[in-house]
This record gives C-alpha cells, sequence and structure tokens, in this order.
C-alpha cells in the first residue's frame, strides 16, 4: 500500500482515483477544483480530499493528476498552492494529463532540481477504459521513476509502457491521436460510401471487420455511427485539443501531417454544427448533413 494524492476529478480522474483504493489498496487523497466533486468521491470510495493540490501532495509517495491542458497542469503543479511545494524529495509526480511534451520536459527539470520523479503519462481508452481500469498508459521520464510509479499505475492500466525521457510519453500520445484521427475519417467515409451504394452496412461491416479494415473504432463505434448517435464519448472539442498539440509539435519538429490538419478542419465544421461535446465519431454528421 502507497500514499497517493490524486488532482483532477473529470471523467477520467474520478473512476481512475477509485481504483487505487478498490484495486490497488491505496491510502488516497484527492483534490478537485470543484469541492464538491471530491466530496462525491470520498463519499463513494472512502479517502480524503484536500482544499489545494499542495496540501494533496503533502506526504505522499505518488502525486497523479489528470487534468485539462498545459496551463491547468502548471495550475497545479507550480501555480500557487501547487503540488510541488507540498512534494517529498523521493516521491514521484505522475501526469495522466494529455499535454505538450515542452510542458513535461519543463515539470521534469523542476521536478529534478526539487529532487523527487517525475513521469509523463497520458492515456489512452475513453472513459469506458478509465471505469473499465483498462487504459493504455504511455510514459517518460527517467527509468527509476517509472519503475516505482508502474505498480501504482497499474490499478488502471492494461498496457502501462516507457517510451524514453520526459515527454516520450506525451510523443506517443500524440502518434496515438494522429493514427485514430485518419481511421475514424476512414470509417465515417466507408459508412457514409456504404449507405449511397445501398448496402447493408451491418453486413458490410460483419465482412470486412474480418479483415485488414477492422480497428477499435470499427468493432465499437460503427453502430452507433450508422444510427447517427453521438452524444456521448470522446468529445470533438477534446480531439481538437489533442489535435493542436500535434500540429504544434509538427511544426517544431517537421514532420508533415496533411491528414491529421484536414480532419482537425472537418472537427471544425462539426462544432459549428453543434457537436463540440459529441463523439468524435460524428465525423460521420458532416458527411450526412
Amino acid at each position: 500500500m502507497a500514499k497517493v494524492a490524486f488532482l483532477g476529478l473529470g471523467v477520467m480522474g474520478f473512476p481512475m482515483a477509485g481504483h487505487l483504493v478498490a484495486k490497488g489498496g491505496h491510502e488516497v487523497t484527492v483534490f478537485n477544483r470543484t469541492p464538491a466533486k471530491a466530496d462525491a468521491w470520498a463519499e463513494k470510495f472512502g479517502g480524503r480530499t484536500a482544499a489545494t493540490p499542495e496540501s494533496a501532495a503533502e506526504g505522499q509517495d505518488f502525486v497523479m493528476a489528470c487534468v485539462g491542458n498545459d496551463d491547468d497542469l502548471r495550475a497545479v503543479t507550480i501555480g500557487a498552492g501547487g503540488a510541488f511545494a507540498g512534494m517529498k524529495p523521493g516521491a514521484v509526480f505522475v501526469d495522466h494529463t494529455t499535454a505538450s511534451a515542452q510542458v513535461a520536459r519543463e515539470l521534469d527539470a523542476e521536478a529534478t532540481r526539487r529532487g523527487f520523479g517525475f513521469v509523463d503519462a497520458p492515456v489512452s481508452g475513453g472513459q469506458a477504459g478509465a471505469e473499465n481500469g483498462l487504459l493504455t498508459v504511455m510514459c517518460g521520464g527517467a527509468e527509476d521513476a517509472y519503475t516505482r510509479a508502474e505498480p501504482i499505475v497499474a490499478a488502471y492500466a492494461r498496457m502501462c509502457k516507457r517510451l524514453g525521457p520526459a515527454g516520450a510519453g506525451q510523443l506517443t500520445k500524440m502518434v496515438n491521436q494522429i493514427c485514430i484521427a485518419g481511421l475514424i475519417e476512414g470509417l465515417s467515409e466507408g459508412i457514409h460510401f456504404a449507405k449511397k451504394a445501398g448496402l447493408d452496412v451491418n453486413a458490410v461491416v460483419e465482412v470486412i471487420s474480418k479483415g485488414a479494415a477492422q480497428s477499435w473504432q470499427m468493432e465499437n463505434r460503427f453502430k452507433t455511427m450508422s444510427e447517427g448517435r453521438f452524444d456521448f464519448g470522446f468529445a470533438v472539442e477534446w480531439m481538437r485539443k489533442d489535435l493542436s498539440i500535434c500540429i504544434s509539435e509538427a511544426r517544431r519538429n517537421g514532420a508533415s501531417l496533411p491528414v491529421t490538419s484536414l480532419v482537425d478542419a472537418f472537427y471544425a465544421e462539426v462544432e459549428k454544427m453543434g457537436g463540440p461535446r459529441w463523439d468524435t465519431s460524428s465525423l460521420l454528421a458532416r458527411l450526412e448533413r
């Protein structure tokens, strides 16, 4: 059993922190900007709440975070009342936020200066993966910090791997989102084409899902897509945040992302259609306007 703090109790963080108690058996303290969410979590899982990230981090062996973006992450770490001020030497901070590689390197350097470890560890698997404890966790950071954190992260991960130094986890998450963007657009166009051709979409997918076209998106989203249901899942506005990180990084490293940039523009159209909170599979709705 370890002493763990968890910062950020959104649709991902709430169940992830819960698994640390229910599956990991750890002693968990939580912080959330909206105290009522922290209180609800403590009532459900029996952990403790803290008024600030700093007080949540005090005396903890590990501090996990899952917040919105770079600015949110800086606020809960090095901002006023931030967790870094409360962390003890030798502890490890694990960041599950999908953020830039730049902020990961920045916070890793600051953590090293203060005498504790830092692991950037964005996740994939969505809300269902978080609730079921089946997330894929992509990590960057020093080997010793990762090795110590991995057994704690295991409470909500089916796959956890270190890909390199600080920032490598965030860069890997960018690759993940780049691949997903193209897959969803391809699936959307395939379903759209099948409908226009007068084919039975269910029958078509039953066949092609057993071949080279198979993907997680096809297996888990084609039915809701073909039925026009998008009021769930990973929101378009969240995907656009992630893709903006990918595109910005590509400008820095010289990578060419023509399809990713195009799909991001398509998502902008979906937002204008009233779908910023629709699932990312709503690219089909744009084709069927």
